[in-house]
């Protein structure tokens, strides 16, 4: 009679309640991904809608997205970075120098913004790539390099623009990339099209690792993921799409903010690339551990340096997101704070310190958390001070959490070897690894190169 009326939801075998144990078992291990961002963000948030209502207003949603975005960007780029175990402590000053080089051009030099936009992202993979060869070919730390480029580039950003002094950017299509709005219609036509792909990337993934003989997410997790996406997403759009002009006889400002679809191709893009391609995957192979990717064939050194690249690149966009959200550039402009935020934000998604663990996703997460807490925070009147204090505390959360994870994933696999492996080619384990994707690696032994100048 009971086993009659027993749904396979309550089966003991059930796909749903063995996905959700091995979960519960990976984050007892400490292996949390984003869990500790996803937790602050709603608690933040909820605490916030509470006692000051105004934050769940038009007007400050539009804001909150406006005020993370350069962070976030920057906490993307910085991602790559981290995932080979390394840092790079100039990207701050590289956003700041990228766009005192948009303003110069545009105020100075009379460039079209297109062109000024290009120079500004060319500076920025120069930086990367000068950055990437000193940290590979001198071995020299990435601290120590990075740290080094903090000054220098604070240094060229006081000779580009003076210091206390501040130029001023009019121009309308680089003023549009923070302050612009994309029209209600366009929004939801954008939101169709946005969740339209992410439900046809889960079909596939599900179709590909059944095809492939691989552990794949239950038909109900997948059915939930996209059914909170498609809820919170279309809300927001909702939301955004309502009048926050105090004055809207004057001039209408409704739509979502121009800058939230850019992230969001910048996200679906590098997701695309750290999950899908070879360079991807060699990439993570090299988080894992160098020696094993040089066996496997990976040219170590290349990956490096075209991490500090990425890394670089993305926070010349950041730099020139600042840039149009404030209307201006100082010699202030991507300064520590910045920098701190970003680290914040990577290591506060799930990003490794010690390298090969990290989503882009879980950044961007990380950087809406940190946005939540400075506008909240904010709106409540408390002091810069109570902030960072805030932002410390989170942050020496997740980095303890992270070293906790891997010290018990280092006792967990030494504790399982019962036997020796079986004789393989030396290249095989690393093979394996590379095909795997990112989600099956640990690099537990790799450890952080924070610290080393070895290759």
């Amino acid at each position: 009679m009971n086993g009659a009326l027993a749904t396979p939801a309550d089966h003991p075998t059930s796909p749903m309640r063995g996905h959700a144990r091995r979960y519960v078992a990976r984050v007892a291990m400490g292996e949390m991904g984003a869990l500790p961002a996803l937790t602050g963000l709603v608690l933040f948030s909820g605490v916030f809608a509470l006692l000051r209502p105004t934050f769940l207003s038009a007007s400050n949603l539009a804001n909150l997205f406006t005020q993370g975005a350069a962070v976030v960007v920057i906490a993307m780029g910085l991602v790559f970075v981290m995932l080979l175990g390394e840092i790079d402590l100039s990207v701050g000053y590289t956003s700041g120098v990228c766009g005192a080089v948009l303003a110069v051009l545009l105020t100075h030099g009379r460039l079209p913004w297109y062109a000024a936009v290009a120079s500004a992202l060319l500076v920025g993979l120069t930086i990367g790539l000068g950055l990437g060869l000193l940290v590979t070919k001198t071995r020299v730390p990435s601290f120590i390099v990075t740290l080094a480029g903090l000054l220098g580039l604070q240094g060229v950003a006081l000779l580009l623009i003076g210091d206390g002094a501040n130029i001023s950017v009019d121009d309308g299509s680089i003023l549009a990339i923070a302050n612009g709005t994309v029209a209600p219609s366009a929004a939801w036509l954008m939101w169709a099209g946005g969740l339209g792909t992410y439900v046809l990337i889960e079909v596939r993934r599900k179709r590909k690792g059944h095809h492939h003989k691989r552990s794949v997410d239950p038909a109900a997790l997948i059915v939930w993921r996209v059914l909170v996406v498609a809820v919170v997403s279309a809300a927001m759009v909702y939301v955004l799409n309502q009048e926050r002009s105090p004055h809207p006889d004057v001039a209408s400002l409704k739509g979502v903010p121009i800058v939230v679809p850019v992230i969001a191709v910048m996200i679906m893009w590098w997701t695309f690339v750290l999950r899908r391609t070879a360079y991807g995957r060699r990439l993570y192979t090299v988080g894992q551990g160098r020696d094993a990717a040089q066996q496997a064939g990976v040219n170590v050194d290349r990956i490096r340096i075209s991490a500090f690249v990425i890394c670089s690149s993305m926070a010349a966009i950041g730099g020139l997101i600042a840039v149009s959200r404030a209307h201006s550039v100082d010699s202030s402009t991507g300064g520590i704070n910045v920098l701190l935020y970003a680290v914040a934000a990577a290591v506060l998604g799930g990003t490794s310190l010690f390298g090969g663990k990290g989503r882009v996703l879980d950044a961007v997460l990380g950087g809406a958390l940190m946005a939540v807490i400075d506008n909240g925070m904010g709106l409540m009147g408390y002091s810069a001070g109570v902030k960072y204090i805030v932002t410390c505390a989170f942050l020496l959360l997740a980095a303890g959490l992270d070293v906790v994870s891997r010290t018990r994933e280092a006792a967990s696999a030494s504790g399982s070897v019962s036997a020796p492996a079986p004789a393989t080619k030396p290249s095989a384990w690393p093979a394996a690894r590379m095909d795997s994707g990112p989600r099956h690696g640990s690099g537990a032994a790799s450890g952080s190169r924070w610290g080393t100048g070895h290759s």
